[in-house]
């Protein structure tokens, strides 16, 4: 029941976004009892989008989970993330934020976990 969204100023290709997508299902399995069968990404590319005053590549990634991890999860996971963005789409782990958020509730299919 995890949810993966990036927002970048980049601009994403349709080749880019699969292996973006494929990429962040591999690596969400990082979260114990996670794994892309279960997995939502949304990719929102060309952003306005401004770091540290600049409008130079960047990201902010939202990592949206049912449950809880372990700290050192998500710093894994962090570390991931921030690789996959740079193999994929060239941006700079310094330029790139991960939010994490972790919820007790999470619905599916007219009912919830």
């Amino acid at each position: 029941m995890p949810f993966i969204h990036v927002k970048t100023n980049v601009p994403v290709s349709s080749e880019k976004e699969q292996a973006l997508k494929a990429a962040l299902g591999q690596a969400i399995a990082i979260i114990p009892g996670k794994s892309e069968r279960w997995l939502m990404v949304e990719i929102d590319p060309e952003r306005r989008l401004w770091f540290q005053g600049e409008n130079t590549p960047a990201a902010m990634v939202e990592v949206s989970a049912y449950g809880s991890a372990q700290p050192k999860v998500y710093e894994e996971l962090t570390r991931e993330i921030c690789t996959v963005l740079h193999d994929t789409l060239s941006l700079d782990p310094a330029r790139t934020y991960v939010k994490y958020e972790e919820t007790p509730h999470w619905g599916w299919n007219g009912g919830n976990f």
